[in-house]
């Protein structure tokens, strides 16, 4: 996991593990989306997530086109996209797969603007 809003493409022509700016026909529209949400997480707004062995790892702005960051051949976000004309993104919220509970009324708090944010932008 991480801290990051991605958006499509997150599949890339050449499938290259990482690294390759896999550009959609909406990407301005994708990269308005993300932002809105990134901007008002406490976290994901500085672009540095800090995840544990993954301490150097950064997003500008809190987003990333999600080719650019690892290539995910026939993932759902791309699929929903090109078949179904769904503009999603994807949230990494957490370092951690499953927070333990102790931690949920924070992440809550964290995420809480950012939701309300992103519902006023649809």
């Amino acid at each position: 996991g991480s801290v990051v809003a991605s958006y499509p493409y997150d599949d890339s022509p050449t499938h290259k593990p990482t690294g390759v700016y896999s550009k959609s026909a909406d990407d301005e529209v994708f990269k308005y989306l993300a932002k809105a949400y990134a901007s008002h997480h406490p976290i994901m707004k500085t672009g540095k997530p800090n995840c544990p062995g993954e301490e150097g790892e950064t997003f500008q702005d809190g987003i990333t086109n999600g080719a650019q960051w690892y290539d995910v051949e026939g993932g759902m976000q791309d699929y929903n996209y090109v078949w179904a004309n769904c503009f999603e993104i994807t949230l990494e919220l957490s370092c951690c797969k499953y927070p333990p509970s102790s931690e949920l009324e924070q992440e809550w708090e964290n995420n809480r603007e950012s939701l309300l944010t992103f519902i006023e932008k649809v």
